[in-house]
């Protein structure tokens, strides 16, 4: 009877084990460089899953949007956080067909930057001067970037490209001397660190009256007000700057419930959230779902359903 007893506790306990370790399972976030804004906002939601939804959950830095959407899509990471654009565009040429959107996590706002001495203070200004572009590792922000330059009745020949592989590149050459301007997302660190190394820096305006142009190139982007204000480094007063969505991505190989647990986790820790990372001070689960045609995850959906939020228009 004893052995009896005693075998099935240890049968129990390995079963326990089991389910322990399974529960523990690591994802993958799957985000830019460290000193970009998608790294700090990854490193945020990875924190919060763990130690609040119990989702051990690491982050995974890459050169860039368009590497870490595959690794996402191959399910060699299990979440993935990357601009509007570079996802429409992945999806939409069939390279993607496992990706599944959980949803816009924040609005994702940045702006070209420059010497804060410049005499530069609008687009327009850029004509002629040396303005990095290329983007190898982020293809698809050469079209933001025309976007913003059409804003200012600018294209690229009426610039002098300086072809970098990223955005920080784009920042480092920058700041030694090797461009004239420099585009960069709002709230990353990398900004401030710009903004200390060249003794100050300024955003160029955008006009409104430009972005009819500018959604010829980009449709989905849009102006929102900035004031100055420790988040918004160069914005020197009350501005229109450019704007597009921050998505959160998965695979169809995610189960339901981890997706709906992760968005519910975000939802109830907010503060925590933001205590890593002031950007996602905008996000809500009610502003998720907006009319992207890419896939959502089924356990999103379920989530939205559950919760009774409706489908946004995207500006």
């Amino acid at each position: 009877m004893y052995r009896a007893i005693r075998s099935w506790i240890v049968a129990f306990a390995a079963l326990g084990a089991g389910v322990g370790a399974s529960s523990a399972q690591t994802m993958g976030m799957a985000t830019m460089q460290p000193g970009t804004l998608n790294h700090t906002t990854g490193s945020a939601i990875a924190k919060v899953l763990k130690e609040k939804g119990n989702l051990n959950v690491v982050v995974q830095p890459t050169a860039g949007e368009s590497v870490l959407i595959p690794l996402v899509a191959r399910s060699e990471a299990e979440l993935g956080i990357a601009n509007s654009l570079e996802v429409i565009t992945a999806v939409a040429e069939g390279r993607q067909s496992d990706l599944r959107l959980i949803g816009s996590i924040h609005p994702l706002r940045a702006g070209f930057f420059v010497r804060k001495d410049s005499p530069m203070k609008a687009v327009a200004d850029l004509k002629g001067k040396k303005v990095v572009f290329g983007f190898s590792a982020q293809k698809t922000l050469d079209q933001l970037a025309r976007a913003m330059l059409a804003a200012g009745g600018l294209s690229e020949k009426d610039v002098s490209p300086v072809m970098v592989p990223n955005v920080i590149r784009g920042a480092d050459d920058f700041a030694s001397g090797a461009a004239d301007m420099f585009f960069f997302a709002f709230g990353a660190p990398k900004v401030r660190e710009t903004d200390a190394t060249v003794g100050g820096i300024r955003v160029l305006e955008i006009p409104e009256s430009g972005m009819p142009a500018a959604r010829k190139v980009f449709p989905e982007g849009y102006l929102t007000q900035a004031a100055p204000n420790p988040f918004f480094v160069g914005v020197e007063k009350p501005m229109g700057v450019y704007t597009w969505d921050n998505l959160l991505f998965t695979n169809a190989k995610v189960k339901d419930d981890v997706v709906y647990k992760i968005i519910e986790t975000m939802e109830q820790n907010k503060a925590d959230l933001v205590a890593v990372q002031p950007a996602l001070r905008e996000f809500a689960a009610n502003d998720l779902y907006k009319k992207y045609n890419i896939p959502y995850h089924p356990g999103a959906l379920k989530y939205f359903a559950d919760k009774k939020i409706e489908i946004k228009a995207i500006q």
